[in-house]
């Protein structure tokens, strides 16, 4: 079954694919002295190899979901390592296995609800909506030259200086790299849910296998599915923290009495 945010794709693809036709057909006229909107059937060019194109769009999908991606993740828990603590083992109190799902599942909430809407909204940006196939590409470059020139040169006159956030970053990296709007939503989600897990490990409250059949179980692959079609139409200004309490594991890491992640 067909997806409301699979229509919309497929939608705003037809309306690019017309326009680009339009527009050959009008060099194709004008190149050949015809009168406009006189017909030309559109020279065929020869189609690039599928296998190869299926190749490079693999070999990007690889590199965002490597681990080392956010760089830096390693050092910080999202939250589990607070969770943890204020949940402290009794006689009566669940396993730790049991604690780290309840928590992966209102992190991958809170982060959906926070986050998700401004990688969509950097993704199509209306910049980027301006120009088509390539030139999209070189403009979402464009911004994140920018970006990374503001950075290293904030200006004088600037009240605060510029601040790199994970989600809108992530929207324009993948518009530059052509992937795929759902892939870029998909792998935003299960990068955090792979950077929780990893922690989990390092926490030892998950073994590597264990931590394998959680990546690779259907009950991931469906809540991140689900929580990307209810998030997908929220608008930036409509996103919010939907677990309050997770800000306040977070808030309350730097209290521990010890602890192995950053805060």
């Amino acid at each position: 079954m067909t997806t409301p945010l699979e229509l919309q794709t497929l939608n705003e693809e037809i309306a690019v694919l017309e326009e680009k036709l339009q527009n050959a057909r009008s060099r194709l006229n004008t190149a050949s002295n015809l009168p406009n909107g006189s017909y030309q059937a559109p020279i065929r060019a020869q189609s690039s190899d599928p296998t190869a194109e299926k190749a490079s769009s693999l070999h990007t999908l690889l590199l965002l979901a490597d681990s080392a991606l956010p760089l830096g993740s390693f050092a910080f828990s999202s939250g589990l390592e607070s969770f943890l603590a204020h949940h402290p083992r009794t006689s009566t109190s669940p396993a730790p296995q049991t604690l780290f799902h309840s928590f992966l599942g209102l992190s991958l909430q809170s982060l959906a609800s926070s986050a998700l809407p401004y990688v969509l909204a950097a993704f199509t940006e209306r910049s980027f909506r301006a120009h088509h196939g390539d030139s999209a590409a070189a403009a979402a470059v464009a911004a994140l030259d920018r970006f990374a020139a503001a950075v290293r040169a904030p200006a004088a006159d600037a009240a605060y200086p510029p601040n790199g956030h994970l989600a809108p970053l992530w929207g324009v990296a993948t518009r530059v790299l052509g992937v795929a709007r759902r892939d870029a939503l998909y792998l935003f989600l299960f990068s955090h849910a792979r950077t929780v897990v990893s922690a989990a490990v390092r926490a030892s409250v998950l073994g590597p296998y264990q931590a394998q059949f959680v990546l690779a179980s259907a009950e991931l692959r469906a809540r991140i599915d689900g929580l990307i079609e209810r998030h997908c139409t929220t608008a930036p200004e409509d996103a919010g923290q939907s677990v309050p309490v997770l800000d306040l594991w977070v808030g309350r890491h730097e209290m521990l009495y010890s602890r192995i992640f950053n805060s």
